[in-house]
């Protein structure tokens, strides 16, 4: 700087206006290295007395100030250090004066409110970071007190690399993240405008890297070794990868398993992970190791096809080691990869099921009473169904299918093979030998009562009541409906069953849901009293002859309705039945039935949504959910052996599940049955139906998705009641099962610590599982240990299987004994903190 600046500097900071009540001027200059020292007494300046400053004259530089002359204004020149304000003499002075600068450094460090002169070392390293007015403004955006030369270094680095956070985990992450998608400029930048040495400095000081390899590369590989020396033993480790493992590793694995958990930075640890793999051989190593060797371990995808491929072979060969398999699953469901197999781990969970439920049985149903059969279909069977569907709906998302080709054949022999042919040999057996050969059974609900047993109540106490028929709504499938919605809200929703009719399929299944006095064909079509009910239009008209106040309408027409059309479109209305079709318009398609089983969570997805439209918008206190039929639906390719030759040039109808025909056609393999119980015409009528699961061999595709038969999964007709309730406080309330720690402690004296938590209830109806993060953070919401995550969706009675126990590791840092530290439980879902819990930690380190 050239003498005239300064002078014209000084002049001006001299003439500038005196506040908080101040008489005068005094300015320090400190000129360690006396650049300017001969300059000092050239310069002129109005009115300034110019004092040099020594080390031999500090107190009469003091008693100048203070005693001898309290008015002038003075330039405090020193050819020395400025001295910290322990030691400084005048320092007093300095506060009630301002100082001047004339090198980079000390006007960077003063215009980011930086004093403290033993920082200097620090800010000269970063001169030419500092040099950039952008490069300081992104360093002054971060949150910090730069009283520690360790903040400014990372600070630095942070705005190098743009991370979102000044804090070294944010740094290393960011530039991972770059290393994995095969770029260098953040690295470049920390070349060009940093300095390398203090980030590999930091990198050892707070993670415990010390490889003679600096490079990302290489510290990736000390990570995610170090990560994984926790989670299993390192006894059959190659010596190539034990000595990537930090002797000091609580920090690499609190910054691994964040990394890991973030949720959008997660995927480039994927590419890391993945990459590294092939570079390091893990595949081949991992072979020889034993599968309970790596049930908590994460670090690698292979680990979860390792696991995946075991739990295949032990269910396709029948080992039969069912509690094993779950306590699997629900290990691997809390870890870093579940999200990438999580079709694959669903679709084992649900043959899991399934093959129980057949270990159980003993591959064996008892032939019982047809009441007695139904029953237990109802009350058990129908799980079958439920896990074959399940598991299906999880396969058809999964994009490497073949992976679980061996285990999909296994579901569809013991499915198609076991439980649907012994269940139809023992049930066609038992309609065989019913006392009376007739349809209905006796002793039923019958669908055609379903208008005077579950709509007359309401019609004749004057509540208003909505019926949704959903077309082919299997039983299976109304429990689990019956599920959601009772855990969605206040309400209560109860399922019960009827016998549906035969043939089982729409026209008639619909036409026996409405109110009737007779039922009766006129050539193929399904009469009402006197008029058709294959439309909207003419089930209004046969609504409003029993009540006035009613009509017929679609789901897609009263969904589209916002709440003021609604209200409309409603008001006055006692009886309203709603038309719903998904399942059916899917699976009726031979292009579509593959996809009958989506359907079918779509179609408890569009209930869920009518039913919650209605009660919130019209306030809809009654409303219940019914079928016209079932179905049945095998995936495999049906044999030419499973059609049966269908010859009958009388019949009305021939579908691949029934033939009406005005005579009985005594055709082999079937259950004929006279219609006189089902419609009410002078002229007889008789169905035929396959004996179990077998079909008319008629021309055109599509034969895995049938109905219109006597089978259970046909003829079991769900029926929902639903009862909204609109009281505060009530019996039905919904709510999340509740997490509590129950471990005493609330001081942290071990680097690593367990803790138990305790689901205090278990999940049932009303009460719903919950998944919680676990983590500490200090006060100012930091965090300093790994995460762990509960899934408490546990429904024993027994309090040790809902007990948790997790291992918390805490970073290597300095800890106030005296502040409060916080375990934060956080719904996984919403975010949403749940607990916050204080602890106090004592624990000592030295880097």
């Amino acid at each position: 700087m050239k003498a005239s600046e300064i002078e014209r500097q000084l002049q001006t900071m001299f003439e500038k206006e005196l506040t908080n009540n101040r008489r005068r001027h005094i300015v320090f200059w400190y000129d360690e290295i006396g650049e300017f020292l001969h300059e000092v007494d050239a310069l002129q300046l109005e009115n300034v007395r110019i004092w040099k400053l020594t080390d031999h004259n500090i107190f009469a530089t003091k008693y100048e100030l203070e005693t001898a002359d309290q008015d002038s204004n003075f330039l405090i020149y020193a050819n020395m250090p400025k001295p910290s304000p322990r030691e400084d003499w005048l320092f007093s002075n300095l506060k009630l004066g301002t100082e001047f600068v004339t090198d980079k450094v000390t006007v960077t460090m003063r215009e980011l409110g930086i004093e403290n002169d033993a920082l200097r070392p620090v800010f000269q390293k970063y001169a030419k970071f500092f040099n950039s007015k952008a490069r300081t403004e992104a360093f002054q955006s971060y949150p910090a007190v730069y009283d520690q030369a360790e903040t400014i270094d990372v600070t630095v680095l942070a705005a190098l690399v743009k991370s979102p956070m000044n804090t070294l985990d944010d740094v290393v992450r960011t530039l991972l993240k770059e290393e994995a998608i095969g770029k260098n400029e953040l690295w470049a930048n920390i070349e060009k405008n940093g300095d390398v040495e203090t980030f590999w400095q930091l990198v050892e000081r707070f993670y415990g890297f010390t490889s003679e390899e600096q490079s990302l590369s290489a510290l990736f590989t000390f990570f995610i070794f170090t990560y994984l020396s926790e989670q299993m033993s390192t006894e059959h480790w190659p010596d190539t990868w034990k000595k990537h493992v930090s002797i000091r590793p609580m920090n690499a694995i609190v910054f691994m398993n964040q990394w890991m958990n973030h949720s959008s930075d997660r995927d480039m640890f994927n590419v890391l992970s993945d990459k590294f793999a092939k570079e390091y051989h893990v595949k081949e190593y991992i072979k020889e190791w034993e599968i309970e060797s790596i049930l908590s371990a994460d670090a690698f995808r292979l680990f979860d096809e390792k696991i995946i491929r075991f739990l295949l072979e032990q269910l396709v060969n029948d080992v039969n080691q069912f509690h094993t398999y779950k306590e699997i699953l629900l290990q691997r469901r809390r870890l870093h990869w579940y999200s990438e197999f999580q079709f694959e781990y669903e679709a084992i969970e649900q043959a899991r099921w399934l093959l129980q439920f057949a270990h159980e049985k003993e591959h064996f149903i008892p032939e019982q009473s047809v009441f007695d059969m139904m029953k237990a279909y109802r009350e058990d069977y129908y799980r079958a169904d439920l896990f074959y569907r399940r598991f299906y709906v999880a396969y058809d998302k999964m994009n490497q299918k073949d992976s679980l080709s061996a285990l999909r054949e296994k579901v569809e022999h013991v499915y198609t093979n076991w439980f649907m042919q012994e269940l139809s040999i023992k049930w066609t057996n038992r309609l065989e030998r019913a006392e009376s050969f007739r349809w209905p059974i006796e002793g039923m609900t019958q669908q055609a009562q379903f208008y005077q047993t579950y709509v007359i109540p309401f019609v004749k106490s004057g509540e208003r009541v909505f019926v949704i028929i959903s077309d082919a709504m299997r039983y299976d499938i109304a429990k689990e409906l019956m599920d959601r919605l009772n855990n969605e809200r206040r309400a209560s929703a109860q399922l019960g069953a009827m016998q549906g009719v035969l043939p089982s399929y729409t026209e008639l299944g619909m036409a026996a849901l409405l109110p009737h006095r007779v039922i009766q064909y006129v050539g193929t079509d399904v009469y009402v009293n006197d008029g058709r009910a294959s439309s909207t239009a003419n089930r209004t008209a046969i609504l409003q002859r029993y009540v006035e106040e009613s009509f017929a309408i679609t789901y897609q027409e009263i969904i589209s309705k916002n709440r003021s059309d609604l209200r409309t479109l409603l008001a006055g209305k006692k009886l309203v039945y709603i038309y719903h079709n998904a399942i059916d318009a899917r699976g009726d398609n031979a292009s579509t039935e593959i996809g009958v089983f989506e359907a079918a969570d779509e179609a408890m997805e569009d209930i869920q949504q009518l039913v919650n439209q209605l009660v919130n918008n019209v306030s809809a206190s009654n409303i219940i959910i019914t079928a016209d039929h079932g179905f049945i639906y095998e995936r495999d390719r049906l044999e030419e052996r499973d059609k049966m030759p269908q010859k009958d040039d009388d019949a009305l109808i021939v579908k691949r599940r029934f033939i009406l025909s005005e005579k009985d056609p005594e055709i082999g393999g079937t259950l004929t049955y006279p219609m006189e119980g089902i419609i009410d015409q002078e002229k007889p009528l008789y169905v035929s139906v396959p004996r179990g699961t077998g079909r008319f061999a008629i021309q055109g595709a599509g034969a895995n998705y049938v109905h219109g038969g006597a089978m259970l999964q046909e003829i079991v007709i769900p029926v929902i009641t639903f009862k909204n309730e609109r009281s505060k406080t009530s019996k039905h309330d919904v709510r999340k099962v509740d997490v509590k720690l129950s471990s005493p402690i609330r001081k942290i004296t071990s680097q690593v610590m367990f803790l138990e938590f305790f689901q205090t209830e278990k999940v049932e109806e009303k009460r719903l599982p919950i998944s919680l993060k676990l983590y500490f953070t200090d006060k100012e919401g930091q965090r300093i240990s790994n995460e762990n995550i509960i899934i408490a969706d546990s429904s024993s009675s027994k309090p040790v299987e809902r007990t948790y126990r997790e291992k918390f590791v805490f970073k290597t840092m300095a800890y106030d004994k005296n502040e409060n530290h916080y375990l934060i439980l956080e719904e996984e879902a919403t975010a949403t903190i749940i607990e916050k819990i204080p602890f106090t930690i004592d624990l000592s380190f030295s880097r």
